[in-house]
C-alpha cells in the first residue's frame, strides 16, 4: 500500500482584534497588525490598522509545507523608532484546530514571555554504565550525548545555536554552531552519578544514595549565542529524569523542546483583549491512483447520466450541508480531467428546466451556481487582474474622494466633485470590462455558451434571457464581488481602508447594475443618491456595450486567448539572490531585490518599478529546484537553472513563499523542451560541489529532478486529493446518503404525497438514482476499509520517539490512544 505524505491545507480568516490594551501615552491608540505563524516562523502578515480594536477582515489561504505543533497568532503594536512591540498572541495546538474548523471564534490574547516561545526538536543518546575502580568498587555514570537538532527557531534573523547540559552541579556546554537552526553538535558529557563508599573527596557530581538517583534528572537547555547586550537567548529546555534509564541503560530518542517553568505569573486574558478567527483546517491521506479508479470513474460520468440528478456528482451536492462543500472538489476534479463544461451545462441545464420565471433565472444558491462561481474563480483568477488590477491600485493609491450620500459628506467636500470623481471611475472600469471579451478564458466562455443556450430554449418568448443568464455570473458574482473586496481575489494584499472600501462598493453597485441589463434601473437602488447617480448612465450605449460584450463572452466560436500576447503577471515580490557571477571576478554576495514573473519571463530589479536589471526568458528555466541549507546556511533557498550551468540562488522569506515560488516557476517553465532531468541539491562553493563532491562545475547533476508532468499555470490541481476530498464527504454524510436512499424506495413504491423528511432531495428517477447510491456506499465503504487498514499498519510502524514522532508529541499521544482503543473494540 502507497500512501503519499498528508496534504494540509488551512484557510483562515483574520477579522478583528477588540479591547487592546491603551498605549501608554497621551495619544492611547496603537498602529496594529497581526501576524500568522506555524509556530516561530511568519508566513503572513495583515495591514496596519490605528485602533484600539482593529478590523482587518483579511483571508489567507496555504498549502502547508512542513510538520508543526501550533498554530499561531501574534498582535503588533508598529513602533517606528524602536522595534515592534507583541501585544499578545493566540495559540492553538495542531490537534485542537478541528475544534474550531470552520466556525467564527473569539479568543483571548495571551502573554507572550521569551521563555515560553519554544519550537524544534532535540536527539539524545543517553548511557548508564558501571565503572568498576581500581579498588574494586563499583559507581555509576551517566554519558550523555547531544547529536543534533531540528527546526529550532531564527531569533532576528539568525539563529547561532548552541546546548547546555546539567546534572547536579556545574553546566556542560557545546561548541556554538553558526548560521544554522538545525545544527549537528554530536558531543558526549560524562557525569559522575554514585560515587564508590570508599571515596571521601566531595565531589560536585557525587550522590551518595544510589535510591536518589531516582529523584536527579538531567536537563539540556538550548540557546542562541547573541551578541546582543541582553544576552543569549533561550530557545527550549528539556527535563528527563533518570528513573526510565534503571529498565534500560541506555536511551536514544528525539524530543521536542519545551518552554521553561519558570515560575512568572502572567497577565490575566482579559488585560490583553481578543482576537476573532474563522480557521479552516483540513488533513488529507492520500493512496496512489488505482485506489480512487471505482470513485472517481463513477463521479467522471455524472455528465452522462441521465437524469443529471441520478449522478453521483449531483447526489453529493444533495448530501452536503452546504452546496459550496460539494462545489470545490467537484470543480476541481472535472477541471483536472477536462470535463468541467459537459458536467456545469447538464446541471445547468437541469436547473433551467425547473426555473419557471426567466427573471430568478440562476439567482439561488444552487449545486450549479457554487460550480460556475468555483470555475471562475479558479480559471480567471488571471484575467482579473490583467482587467481590474491596475485601477484598482490607482483607486487604493490616488485616495480620490467619491462619497455621494449628502449625509455622509465631510466638511470641506463637494458632492458634485465626488459624483464627477466616482463617475470617472465607473466609466474607465466599466470600460475596461466590455472591452475585455477577447482576454475571457476559453472554459469560461464555453460555460457561458451552454447557459446562454439553456434559457433561450427554454424561456424562448423573453429576448433578454439569453444576457441575464449570462450577466448574472460575470457581472454579479464575478466582477462586483472582486471590485467590492479585491482582497478576496489577490487584486490587492490587504483589505482597503474604510474610504477606498467604500468607493469601491458604490463603483461595485454601479456596475453590478449595469451589467443587469434589466428595464427599470433606477429602481434597482434603495438609496435616492444613487439613483440620481445612476442617470448618467442611462443612456443606450452602456446597453450596447454590455450586449456586445455578452455576445463576445457567450459565443463558441470567439478568438481563441491563447494567441493573446499579453503578459500575465503571475507574481511578485522581495526576496534575497545571490550574484550569479556573470562578472568573472565580480563579488557573488547577496541583495534584496524585487522579483517579477510573468508568462514570458522571470525579472528582478532593486524596487518595485525599477528597470530589471536581470530578465530570464521562460524557455531557458530549465529547473526550479529546493537548495540545501548547509549550501549557505540559509532557510528556504531555491535555485533557478538555466542554460550552460547558470544557477541564480534565492532566499525566500518563509517556508510558504518558498513553496508559492517554486511550484508557479515549475508550473510556467514545465512544457520546455530542454527541462533538466537531474540537478545538484546544494551549491558549487571551493571548487567543488558540496552533494556529490565532483570538482568540475559543469558536472552533470546527482539527483534526479522533482518537477512532475506539464500542468496549466492557472490549475495545479491533484485529481486523486480531490477524490480523496470527495470520498471524505460522502463518508461524513453517510447517514444522508442511507436516507435518500430510503427516500427512492419509498418513491417507487408509493406514488401519493412526499414525506416531509424525503422532500429535501432532488429525485427524477428513483430507479437510477438508487443504483448510482448503492455504487456510491460500496465505494466509499471501500476506501473505508483501506483508510482503516492503512491506520493499523502505521500503528504497527511507527515508533515513539522517532525523529518523525518525538517523544512529547501531543497529536501522536492522541492517536496512539485512539488506534490502542479501536484495536481493543476490534478485539
Amino acid at each position: 500500500l502507497i500512501c503519499n505524505p498528508s496534504g494540509l491545507f488551512s484557510f483562515l480568516c483574520l477579522g478583528e482584534a477588540k479591547n487592546l490594551p491603551t498605549y501608554p501615552g497621551p495619544n492611547k491608540m496603537r498602529d496594529c497588525y497581526c501576524t500568522v505563524n506555524l509556530d516561530q516562523e511568519e508566513v503572513f502578515r495583515t495591514k496596519i490598522v490605528k485602533s484600539l480594536c482593529p478590523f482587518y477582515g483579511e483571508d489567507f489561504y496555504c498549502e502547508i509545507p512542513r510538520t508543526f505543533r501550533h498554530l499561531s497568532f501574534y498582535i503588533f503594536d508598529r513602533d517606528v523608532f524602536r522595534r515592534d512591540s507583541i501585544i499578545g498572541k493566540v495559540a492553538i495546538q495542531k490537534e485542537d484546530l478541528q475544534k474550531y474548523h470552520n466556525r467564527d471564534t473569539w479568543f483571548q490574547l495571551q502573554h507572550v514571555d521569551a521563555d515560553s516561545e519554544v519550537q524544534g526538536k532535540v536527539h539524545l543518546e543517553l548511557r548508564l554504565s558501571e565503572v568498576i575502580t581500581d579498588t574494586g568498587v563499583v559507581c555509576h555514570k551517566l554519558a550523555t550525548r547531544v547529536l543534533e537538532c531540528q527546526g529550532l527557531p531564527i531569533v532576528n534573523g539568525q539563529c547561532d545555536p548552541y546546548a547546555t547540559v546539567t546534572l547536579a552541579g556545574p553546566t556542560r556546554q557545546t561548541k556554538v554552531k553558526k548560521k544554522t537552526n538545525n545544527p549537528h553538535f554530536d558531543e558526549v558529557f560524562y557525569f559522575e552519578v554514585t560515587r564508590p563508599s570508599s571515596y571521601n573527596k566531595k565531589s560536585h557530581f557525587d550522590i551518595e544514595d544510589v535510591d536518589e538517583v531516582d529523584k536527579m534528572e538531567i536537563r539540556v537547555d538550548l540557546w542562541n549565542a547573541s551578541n546582543l547586550k541582553f544576552g543569549d537567548e533561550f530557545l527550549g529546555e528539556l527535563r528527563l529524569p533518570l528513573k526510565f534509564l534503571r529498565q534500560s541503560s541506555s536511551y536514544e530518542a528525539w524530543y521536542f523542546l519545551q518552554p521553561r517553568d519558570n515560575g512568572n505569573k502572567s497577565l490575566k486574558p482579559d488585560d490583553l483583549g481578543s482576537l476573532r478567527l474563522n480557521v479552516v483546517y483540513t488533513e488529507d491521506h492520500v493512496f496512489s491512483s488505482d485506489y480512487y479508479s471505482p470513485l472517481r470513474d463513477l463521479l467522471l460520468k455524472s455528465a452522462d447520466v441521465e437524469p443529471v440528478s441520478a449522478s453521483a456528482a449531483h447526489i453529493l451536492g444533495e448530501v452536503c450541508r452546504e452546496k459550496q462543500e460539494a462545489a470545490i472538489p467537484l470543480v476541481r476534479l472535472f477541471l483536472h480531467y477536462g470535463k468541467i463544461v459537459p458536467f456545469i451545462s447538464a446541471i445547468a441545464n437541469a436547473e433551467v428546466k425547473r426555473t419557471q420565471d426567466p427573471n430568478t433565472i440562476f439567482r439561488g444558491n444552487s449545486l450549479t451556481s457554487k460550480c460556475i462561481d468555483e470555475t471562475m474563480k479558479l480559471a480567471g483568477m488571471h484575467y482579473l487582474q490583467v482587467t481590474l488590477k491596475p485601477i484598482i491600485d490607482e483607486i487604493c493609491q490616488v485616495h480620490k474622494t467619491c462619497e455621494i450620500d449628502p449625509v455622509k459628506l465631510k466638511d470641506g467636500e463637494n458632492l458634485e466633485n465626488n459624483r464627477e470623481n466616482l463617475r470617472q471611475y465607473v466609466d474607465r472600469i466599466f470600460t475596461v470590462i466590455t472591452k475585455s471579451g477577447v482576454s475571457c478564458p476559453t472554459v469560461m466562455c464555453d460555460i457561458f455558451f451552454s447557459l446562454r443556450e439553456s434559457a433561450a430554449k427554454r424561456f424562448q418568448g423573453d429576448l433578454d434571457v439569453r444576457y441575464t443568464a449570462v450577466s448574472s455570473f460575470i457581472f454579479l458574482r464575478f466582477f462586483a464581488p472582486a471590485i467590492l473586496s479585491p482582497n478576496l481575489f489577490q487584486l490587492t494584499p490587504h483589505h482597503p481602508d474604510p474610504q477606498t472600501s467604500r468607493t469601491l462598493t458604490l463603483i461595485s453597485k454601479t456596475i453590478q447594475t449595469l451589467g443587469s441589463l434589466s428595464k427599470s434601473k433606477s429602481a434597482n437602488f434603495k438609496e435616492s443618491y444613487m439613483a440620481t447617480f445612476y442617470d448618467y448612465f442611462n443612456e443606450q450605449k452602456y446597453a450596447d456595450a454590455v450586449k456586445n460584450f455578452l455576445d463576445l463572452i457567450s459565443s463558441s466560436g470567439r478568438k481563441d486567448h491563447k494567441s493573446i500576447e499579453q503578459p500575465i503577471l503571475l507574481k511578485e515580490g522581495f526576496m534575497i539572490k545571490r550574484a550569479q557571477g556573470r562578472k568573472r571576478f565580480g563579488m557573488k554576495n547577496f541583495k534584496k531585490r524585487w522579483f517579477r514573473l510573468t508568462n514570458h519571463e522571470f525579472t528582478y530589479q532593486k524596487s518595485k518599478g525599477d528597470h530589471p536589471l536581470c530578465s530570464i526568458p521562460i524557455e531557458n528555466i530549465l529547473a526550479v529546484e529546493r537548495l540545501e541549507e548547509e549550501s549557505f546556511k540559509m532557510k528556504n533557498m531555491f535555485q533557478v537553472i538555466q542554460p550552460e550551468r547558470r544557477v541564480l540562488y534565492i532566499q525566500a522569506n518563509n517556508c510558504v513563499e518558498a513553496k508559492d515560488w517554486i511550484d508557479i516557476l515549475t508550473k510556467v517553465s514545465q512544457c520546455n523542451k530542454k527541462r533538466l532531468t537531474v540537478y545538484h541539491p546544494s551549491a558549487y562553493l571551493n571548487g567543488h560541489w558540496l552533494c556529490c563532491k565532483a570538482t568540475a562545475d559543469n558536472t552533470p547533476g546527482c539527483t534526479p529532478c522533482t518537477g512532475g508532468l506539464p500542468a496549466n499555470i492557472q490549475l495545479d490541481i491533484d485529481g486523486d486529493r480531490e477524490t480523496e476530498r470527495i470520498y471524505s464527504l460522502f463518508n461524513l454524510y453517510m447517514p444522508k446518503l442511507e436516507k435518500m436512499q430510503e427516500a427512492c424506495g419509498s418513491k417507487s413504491v408509493y406514488d401519493g404525497p412526499e414525506e416531509e423528511e424525503y422532500s429535501t432531495f432532488i429525485i427524477d428517477d428513483p430507479k437510477e438514482t438508487y443504483k448510482t447510491l448503492k455504487l456510491i456506499i460500496e465505494g466509499v465503504g471501500t476506501l473505508e476499509q483501506e483508510h482503516a487498514q492503512y491506520k493499523r499498519d502505521k500503528f504497527k510502524k511507527t515508533k515513539y520517539g522517532s525523529q518523525e514522532h518525538p517523544i512529547g508529541d501531543k497529536s501522536f499521544q492522541t492517536y496512539i490512544r485512539q488506534q490502542s482503543e479501536i484495536s481493543a473494540h476490534s478485539i
